[in-house]
């Protein structure tokens, strides 16, 4: 029970990465605030594990692009549950597209909800954490996508080297006040978010191939990863970058 007491903040639980840490927070210990948008059967799913553990849960449907959202989460957090102890922003789209003719809307539609979203909440449940006094844990789940390009991801790849980036100027920043910030590097992890990339086997196995352990990872992989940084084993864990990709990015051969 890693995190017994502990109230958890996550955006983008509804499916995929964001259940996956938000159930195995509850599992340790963790009370829970869940953002979603436009995905009612997921969050109810997600809600229903969540007090089948035995833990509290509270949910918003909001779009974190949208400014206002920030407040209206963490609000309705603190509210329900009394305090923050940790947030993670997670709450990512990765339309896949050429360069050359990528729609103007589906760029700026990338960097509001991955970069701009992220910066909100996160903003949000810092001023919250230094206003309770007693430090914090902040998670950005970022990618290896920060690390390396993709053909069909121009789009994408920038908003999670910037929230890598991010948590690495937050880390500075908020120290003083006793609040850790870190970033999560998935690799290929099988979600909704890639289904369809994924669909072809061929492709698949391909991908599998790369990776050193032999198989794509799931959610609850990076979940794992989650609650250590959220944790006090994580105490000293600050301006840090943790790759989850079966060893993907150190595969050159």
């Amino acid at each position: 029970m890693l995190l017994e007491g502990k109230t958890v903040l996550i955006t983008g639980a509804s499916r995929g990465i964001g259940r996956g840490a938000a159930v195995e927070c509850a599992r340790q210990g963790a009370d829970l605030a869940l953002n979603w948008y436009r995905d009612r059967e997921g969050i109810e799913e997600t809600m229903a594990e969540i007090k089948a553990l035995g833990r509290r849960a509270v949910e918003l449907e909001c779009d974190v692009a949208e400014r206002s959202s920030a407040a209206r989460f963490i609000n309705k957090a603190v509210k329900e549950l009394g305090h923050i102890d940790v947030f993670v922003s997670n709450a990512g789209i990765c339309p896949f597209h050429a360069f050359l003719d990528t729609p103007q809307e589906v760029f700026e539609r990338t960097l509001a909800v991955n970069f701009s979203g992220a910066y909100y909440m996160t903003q949000a449940a810092a001023n919250r954490m230094k206003d309770q006094g007693k430090g914090g844990s902040i998670i950005a789940i970022s990618s290896i996508s920060a690390l390396v390009g993709g053909g069909m991801q121009a789009h994408y790849t920038p908003t999670k080297a910037g929230v890598h980036s991010l948590m690495q100027s937050c880390a500075i920043t908020l120290g003083p006040y006793g609040i850790r910030c870190n970033s999560v590097m998935p690799g290929t992890i099988a979600t909704d978010i890639n289904k369809e990339d994924l669909a072809d086997p061929k492709k698949r196995a391909y991908m599998e191939t790369r990776i050193p352990l032999g198989r794509l990872g799931e959610p609850r992989d990076v979940a794992g990863c989650v609650v250590f940084l959220a944790s006090d084993l994580a105490r000293y864990v600050t301006g840090a970058s943790v790759l989850v990709d079966g060893g993907l990015f150190v595969n050159l051969q």
